[in-house]
């Protein structure tokens, strides 16, 4: 008797805790995430004249500060840059950078990938697709990065569309293939959505179906119903 009447109050313990874990354990992760990053920033202070840090004016660090010297570098540089004189200047110090061999290729490689990225003509991520990978009955996640590969495109023996895989949880790591547009099924979740798909580990599902999608990227196959 005692036994049964035990296994409710185990139960809702067991639920109660569980619940705790799902609400905290998010926050915990912002925080440990976010204390990285501004731990990490708050090192700019020490571009800082000796004097003018915190530490020797008020005898102690400010955290946060850090961001703040970031993205005021940020704004700065973005000014300066959106000008004649400071495009001049940008000019200049790429010419030089492209002229260091070893830097040269450092360098532009990471400027194409940032370019791609935030500029207003990158390209990247513009589409999620549904492809076959690894095997043909299995299907991944993946995001189209180019439709113009240069030699590739002449050379191979069909059109071909490179696309990339991302890893789960971790989205950072992946795979860059090729593969030929019939072969896509074009997805309306956004990138942002197919995102958060892939870190959840599928347990955050995009709703379906959408108002006002069917806009599709050139060359990739329609998406198509059933199984």
């Amino acid at each position: 008797m005692t036994n049964t009447a035990s296994k409710p109050v185990r139960s809702r313990i067991r639920r109660y805790l569980i619940t705790g874990v799902v609400i905290w354990l998010p926050i915990v992760a912002t925080l440990f995430v976010l204390g990285i990053f501004v731990g990490y920033l708050d090192k700019l202070v020490v571009l800082l004249p000796e004097k003018w840090q915190p530490v020797h004016l008020i005898g102690f660090a400010i955290p946060g500060l850090g961001v703040i010297m970031a993205l005021v570098i940020l704004f700065i540089t973005g000014f300066i840059a959106s000008n004649f004189l400071g495009r001049q200047l940008l000019q200049l110090g790429e010419d030089i950078l492209e002229h260091i061999p070893l830097v040269r290729s450092i360098y532009s490689t990471a400027k194409q990938i940032s370019d791609t990225m935030f500029s207003k003509k990158g390209r990247s991520f513009r589409k999620v697709v549904l492809i076959r990978y690894p095997q043909k009955d299995t299907w991944s996640l993946a995001f189209v990065t180019n439709d113009s590969l240069g030699e590739v495109n002449v050379k191979a023996p069909r059109q071909l569309i490179s696309v990339f895989i991302p890893t789960t949880p971790n989205p950072t790591s992946g795979f860059l293939i090729m593969v030929p547009p019939e072969d896509m099924i074009e997805l309306d979740m956004s990138v942002d959505e197919a995102l958060k798909m892939i870190i959840s580990l599928g347990v955050i599902i995009p709703p379906y179906p959408r108002l006002g999608s069917g806009k599709t990227v050139p060359g990739i196959a329609p998406r198509k119903p059933g199984p």
